[in-house]
């Protein structure tokens, strides 16, 4: 009895670096929904409500901010400064010598790539914030109430300092949730932003099919998208081209090489989510930016073009689909050197059936990476296309954009697989453990 309830203790307290990095994911979660109901001062909050809705592209925004952009809170600009930079800096990295050389330089470079980056987000927080500022006082509410209370300098400072501290917190709170909880602090934030509106349009949709609104079969038609499309990511993300490769090393005895064969694992989707993150944002603030500057019939070929711009039509999906695939390219090329893959295995002895070493085995994994890239890229386009040609044709209430149910599924897998490393590496320390003590 004795000896059953220690190894329940034993297994416990195995487990207790987990569950604290557990608690800390959630608290810092709670922290971030916290202070998305903490509004900058001068804002009627009805007017900014009113004018974000109904706005595709402010939509967009506000529910990647979990809803902060319409209450203009000081989580509005959310984490999306810290990623337009961080991926710009992760692409200049590898194209200016000079960042290509910082790169190289280990853990300094990367404190040195991390410092330029926060900077980087200071003034790019704070370029938002004050168009965001600026625009906002001409704008009027459906009603004909203002949205700002008191225009002015005042308003805009206050705007600009309030919205640059909250994304330069969350980026802070970002880095301390990867640092001492588990999973992508960034993409965590980006998560819970978008499942934050979760019960709410369930609830809605439970509405509408209860009053007629919305029919039993499109009911179902929406479960079954979900789990389609969920499952279908699923597959993609764990999708791999494995290439066979052949080592060589010496042993002894009448032999003198023993071959060894293994398997060079190469992803689908090898940029992840960025390519349609990066999209959206470089096509929100422009088109956000016309629509609230192009008040009045002087501007008209602007508001048509903001029309153009926005989830739904054609141009838009055009355009988004034209960035998606380059980014997917662009962003692959800088996360897998096919040069230096071939040369770490030309120096391990290894090689490809078939294929010589060196550039030759270059070109080869970079066309089996080019044409693997294609096919993510276009799983990409469809997943973040496909419901929301199904919203705009079908009308049918599907809460979930592609690219917000991609970030969801994506880092919920990430999640779990960080989970589950944490269980084994507690399952193999404590079988070191078992081994020390039966060896003494």
């Amino acid at each position: 009895m004795a000896a059953a309830k220690g190894n329940a203790l034993g297994k416990l307290g195995k487990l207790t670096e987990l569950r604290q990095r557990i608690f800390f994911v959630i608290g810092a979660l709670v922290v971030f929904r916290l202070g998305s109901f903490i509004p900058v001062p001068g804002v009627n909050p009805e007017a900014m409500t009113s004018l974000v809705n109904g706005n595709g592209l402010m939509d967009m925004f506000n529910m990647f901010s979990g809803g902060a952009l319409a209450r203009f809170s000081v989580f509005a600009l959310g984490v999306i400064p810290y990623i337009s930079a961080s991926i710009v800096f992760q692409m200049m990295g590898s194209v200016i010598p000079s960042m290509q050389a910082l790169r190289k330089e280990g853990e300094a470079g990367k404190r040195k790539m991390t410092m330029y980056t926060r900077y980087a987000t200071v003034a790019l927080a704070a370029f938002q914030s004050f168009g965001i500022a600026v625009a906002l006082q001409n704008q009027v509410a459906a009603g004909g109430a203002p949205v700002v209370y008191t225009p002015g300098f005042g308003f805009i400072m206050s705007s600009v300092v309030g919205l640059t501290a909250g994304t330069m917190f969350l980026m802070w709170l970002g880095e301390q949730m990867t640092e001492r909880g588990i999973g992508n602090g960034i993409s965590l934030l980006i998560f819970a932003g978008i499942v934050a509106g979760l019960p709410g349009a369930v609830v809605n949709t439970l509405g509408m099919a209860n009053n007629g609104e919305l029919t039993l079969l499109k009911l179902l038609m929406v479960v079954g998208l979900t789990l389609t499309v969920t499952a279908f990511v699923v597959f993609m993300e764990r999708a791999q081209r494995r290439i066979t490769v052949n080592y060589a090393r010496r042993s002894g005895g009448q032999k003198a090489y023993m071959n060894q064969s293994s398997n060079l694992p190469l992803k689908i989707n090898m940029a992840g989510v960025i390519p349609p993150i990066f999209a959206s944002s470089l096509l929100m603030f422009p088109a956000t930016a016309i629509s609230w500057f192009s008040t009045g019939q002087q501007s008209r070929w602007l508001q048509d073009l903001t029309q153009s711009l926005s989830p739904g039509n054609p141009l838009y999906e055009i355009v988004f689909s034209v960035l998606v695939i380059g980014f997917a390219f662009f962003y692959t090329a800088i996360v897998f050197n096919a040069d230096e893959t071939a040369d770490n295995l030309k120096r391990s002895g290894a090689l490809i059936p078939g294929i010589r070493p060196g550039r030759a085995t270059a070109s080869y994994i970079d066309a089996v990476m080019t044409r693997l890239t294609g096919v993510g890229a276009l799983y990409l386009v469809l997943v973040c296309l496909v419901p929301s040609f199904m919203q705009q044709s079908w009308h049918v209430p599907f809460y979930f954009g592609g690219t917000s149910l991609l970030i969801v599924v994506v880092v919920v897998m990430d999640f779990t697989a960080q989970v589950q490393a944490h269980l084994v590496s507690h399952q193999y320390e404590s079988l070191l453990k078992k081994a020390n003590l039966r060896r003494s």
